[in-house]
């Protein structure tokens, strides 16, 4: 039974898509596997060395290219309409078809989940053609969301919220349990409230909360200290991404006053995220304030990720990127201030940015909150 596929929607994100490489010049696009994919043309394809790829010349009259190993032509979705699927036999190299497809090309742009063989194997066939990064091109072939996408990350943004607020609420119990336990159970609420799939889910406590990708260990949950938790999942193709953190009774004063740091500095940068900032100033925003606080050593990362189909994609909120932000892009705005050996603490929401500005997606208690649970 043939796979169908929303037409009218795939057609408008590849008219998107080609408006967008038009803009910067490029003649033709070579996407190979992943999210970017599967956002063009509706299909996950397998993960492995045969190539399966969506060839595109934008301002073509004729549809774009699927070139997919024989043996997956069946998996793909019926969408003639949208692209012409071509099967390629082991006793043929699939390269010739591509560099076929984008013959005369003078600039091609190729995303970031293409080979490095295959890109080789490309230059070597077309030496006058220049090959450019897709996402340092564009930005991210999917990081300007439309309506739709973004009323899809504020509803699974809200779904992820209801677990935070169980956390502040003392509902998840933490002294006395292992980091991995309480990960276990958060990761099942996220399952409970709707997401359809866990994508990660950090619990770190005491010392550890000074990691910030630590990964939930053995060890148990004491009171009085610091209990990180972030975590997301992913509801109807797009993903959730936040943190809190609690404090396993009365809270020291010297972490509270740090944490009004912290909370002080997201503010900063959810107000600067708006169309016309750019995204290094984003960063500048919260990284000021923290050092301003003489804490300006111990942020240790960019301040945000974009998000959307991927838990991290484009944009990165990061210094050095003058990119501008536009109405569309959703991003995390996350600073965290880590102490090692004592503790850390990050606050995560999730923003999509419109003509006014930043709009959460998360509505949850954004001060520390003290739980004796």
């Amino acid at each position: 039974m043939e796979r169908q596929i929303d037409s009218k929607l795939f057609a408008a994100r590849w008219q998107a898509a080609a408006a967008r490489l038009q803009s910067v010049g490029a003649d033709a696009l070579v996407v190979r596997g992943g999210s970017d994919l599967f956002y063009l043309a509706g299909y996950h394809a397998s993960s492995m060395e045969r190539i399966t790829a969506f060839v595109a010349r934008p301002g073509e009259t004729t549809v774009p290219d699927l070139f997919v190993p024989q043996i997956e032509v069946a998996l793909v979705p019926s969408a003639p309409d949208l692209y012409r699927v071509t099967g390629w036999t082991d006793d043929h190299d699939p390269l010739d078809f591509i560099a076929d497809a984008i013959d005369g090309s003078t600039m091609v742009l190729v995303s970031d989940e293409l080979w490095a063989h295959h890109l080789l194997g490309l230059q070597r066939r077309m030496p006058q053609t220049r090959f450019a990064s897709l996402s340092d091109s564009l930005g991210g072939l999917r990081s300007v969301k439309n309506d739709d996408e973004m009323q899809r990350l504020q509803v699974v943004g809200g779904l992820a919220n209801r677990v935070a607020a169980q956390l502040q609420a003392g509902e998840i119990p933490l002294i006395g349990r292992t980091e991995i336990e309480i990960a276990e159970d958060i990761s099942a609420r996220l399952l409970a409230v709707g997401h359809e799939t866990v994508e990660f889910c950090i619990v770190a406590s005491g010392p550890n909360s000074a990691s910030p990708h630590h990964h939930p260990t053995s060890r148990v949950v004491q009171p009085s200290e610091m209990v990180l938790c972030d975590f997301g999942g992913r509801h109807n193709g797009y993903c959730s991404d936040i943190t809190r953190c609690v404090w396993t009774g009365p809270i020291p004063d010297d972490v509270a006053a740090t944490w009004d740091t912290l909370q002080k500095a997201q503010q900063a940068a959810v107000d600067h995220a708006r169309p016309g900032a750019t995204f290094e100033s984003v960063d500048a925003a919260a990284r000021d304030v923290i050092a301003d606080a003489g804490f300006g050593d111990y942020f240790i990362h960019r301040l945000g990720h974009g998000i959307g189909t991927e838990v991290h994609e484009q944009p990165y909120v990061k210094s050095g990127n003058e990119d501008v932000v536009v109405s569309g892009h959703a991003f995390s705005i996350e600073p965290g201030i880590y102490i090692d050996g004592k503790w850390g603490m990050r606050l995560e929401d999730i923003v999509v940015i419109v003509d006014g500005g930043a709009i959460r997606c998360s509505t949850t208690d954004h001060r520390l909150v003290m739980v004796q649970a």
